[in-house]
């Protein structure tokens, strides 16, 4: 099923302004409660979903759409064995406060697809500014200087091509013998090289420290949702 391309999502409870301003540096990290399991987390670790007028169930993976919506885990195979047993629709209603829900049998996929879709937003936007930098000499000689705040590579790099640059940064951050390697992506290189407009995108990397967090906070999501493992670190730094 099709999101209808005017469908407006909303829902019954508004967040407050304060709520939405606790996200913001030096505020504390805000908490949810997923509909699923009842326990509270923070919001970063959690996905958003909201309902449109005609009560079709959407990702809301920007957290943009009006109201609170409703909180889940971050995890696509969770999502997909709640969405079998019934235990979603339960949830979501009990969130809304309405039984009249549609939720499309493709919600996992929708939620996947609206996260790379952001990641990938991300990834654009910030090359646009100048704080993205692709080509792997470039990357390797600027990590070597200390000038590297995040390193990525496509989940189709070679191991032997990681490995370099990893050390490089390594090297350039003062953390040899620390085992400490750059992310590697849900996304292969064509993936990363249709949304940037570029050839051959196989690693990346972003010199800015507020850029990189900018670029941690969905990748992470989307990491998390598709049940790779991520690094504490870089559980932290998006938090």
């Amino acid at each position: 099923m099709r999101t209808p391309p005017n469908e407006r999502l909303t829902s019954d409870i508004a967040d407050t302004p304060k709520a939405r301003n606790a996200s913001e540096p030096g505020r504390t990290c805000p908490e949810r409660r997923c509909i699923l399991t009842g326990e509270t987390q923070p919001r970063a670790s959690l996905l958003r979903l909201a309902v449109s007028p005609s009560g079709l169930v959407l990702p809301d993976a920007q957290e943009k759409a009006p109201g609170r919506g409703a909180w889940v885990c971050s995890e696509r195979a969770a999502i997909e064995a709640a969405q079998g047993n019934g235990k979603l629709k339960a949830g979501l209603s009990r969130a809304f406060k309405t039984g009249d829900l549609e939720i499309p049998e493709e919600l996992p996929q929708m939620v996947e697809d609206a996260l790379t879709r952001v990641v990938l937003d991300r990834l654009g936007l910030e090359m646009r500014v100048g704080h993205l930098m692709l080509g792997t000499q470039r990357i390797a000689e600027t990590a070597r200087a200390g000038g590297v705040a995040l390193l990525c590579h496509a989940s189709d790099a070679s191991e032997d091509g990681r490995k370099k640059l990893d050390q490089a940064w390594r090297v350039g951050r003062a953390m040899e013998g620390s085992g400490k390697r750059g992310l590697i992506l849900t996304l292969d290189r064509d993936a990363l090289s249709v949304a940037l407009g570029r050839d051959n995108v196989v690693h990346l990397a972003l010199a800015d420290d507020a850029a990189a967090a900018r670029v941690l906070k969905p990748l992470v999501r989307l990491m998390l949702y598709m049940g790779h493992d991520v690094p504490a670190e870089y559980r932290r730094a998006e938090a």
